[in-house]
């Protein structure tokens, strides 16, 4: 993906031009991937632009930091201000919004207590992540052969950045073999989550996702979709799922603020069919929601204003 441009990006409190929106080259993020970063989505609704769950995903990026010891400079209610004034200033109507906190230049080596703390705001206008036919035709995936970040190695529920090789390492595997997704399994061969997305399965009317110990991240989209399917009456279970669970499904689906709800047509050429019932379902519902067209789930937009 090329990357749209925007007018300006936010960095430490200040708006600075998108071209000069730069970083030194001994930043010790660039060199040890010591980041956390969130992504959150601005969708166009009849009543103007409105960021979805907003205050979730800076909570979530205050959970990161604590967990990889960085020490946030900027508190939620700066942040969440400075987001929205971003997304206007730079005219959206939708839009994906960037956070970044990571460690600046100063220092070298692995001991982080004097690296200085800078904190980044970008927004751009972002399509599907796995493409405009992906919600409607779905997706196919492979099991790849990198397992996920096992979480005592790495706090896999931490979003951060250094930890996303593993996913850029399976993202690359899938889609040099003509996949559009790669699904990763634990240590101990368990389904975790695709390389950015969450995962679920039906089976005989019943959901399943697997659980953050098996190296999920605990997903904002994901937790809402948990909520939607429990509001609607669905019976929902989190357990430990094997390949096997998926091969055999009725239906499976991914989600993500990236990718939205995305039902999967495939994993490792076996076919499994897309969209079904529930994923329609799901997805119908919380695309009407994003929009402001759900008034029950109202709270989860904020306003750009």
């Amino acid at each position: 993906m090329t990357l749209p441009e925007a007018q300006a990006i936010w960095m430490d409190g200040e708006l600075v031009p998108w071209r000069e929106a730069q970083v030194h080259v001994l930043t010790h993020g660039l060199h040890y991937g010591t980041g956390v970063l969130e992504g959150t989505r601005v969708y166009p609704t009849a009543a103007g632009p409105a960021a979805f769950r907003l205050d979730e995903h800076l909570r979530r990026l205050e959970r990161s930091a604590r967990m990889v010891r960085i020490h946030l400079t900027h508190d939620r209610d700066t942040l969440s201000r400075a987001s929205l004034d971003l997304v206007r200033e730079n005219g959206h109507q939708a839009c994906y919004v960037r956070h970044l906190v990571y460690l600046g230049y100063g220092v070298m080596g692995l001991d982080t207590r004097r690296a200085p703390v800078r904190t980044t705001i970008a927004t751009w206008e972002w399509g599907s992540y796995l493409g405009d036919e992906a919600p409607t035709h779905g997706i196919r995936l492979m099991t790849s052969s990198w397992r996920r970040n096992d979480p005592n190695v790495v706090p896999t529920a931490a979003k951060a950045s250094g930890p996303y090789l593993n996913s850029v390492l399976a993202k690359r595997e899938a889609v040099d073999a003509g996949f559009d997704e790669a699904l990763l399994l634990s240590r101990d061969g368990y389904v975790a989550e695709c390389s950015a997305e969450n995962i679920f399965v039906v089976r005989d009317g019943v959901l399943h996702t697997p659980p953050s110990s098996a190296g999920a991240l605990e997903g904002i989209t994901a937790g809402s979709v948990c909520v939607l399917a429990r509001d609607l009456g669905m019976r929902l279970e989190v357990r430990n799922l094997l390949r096997s669970d998926i091969y055999g499904a009725d239906e499976v689906f991914v989600c993500g603020t990236a990718a939205g709800v995305v039902p999967v047509q495939s994993l490792d050429h076996r076919e499994i069919g897309a969209p079904g019932p529930v994923a329609k379902q799901l997805g119908d519902l919380f695309r009407a929601i994003t929009v402001g067209e759900e008034p029950r789930y109202q709270h989860w937009l904020t306003p750009v204003g």
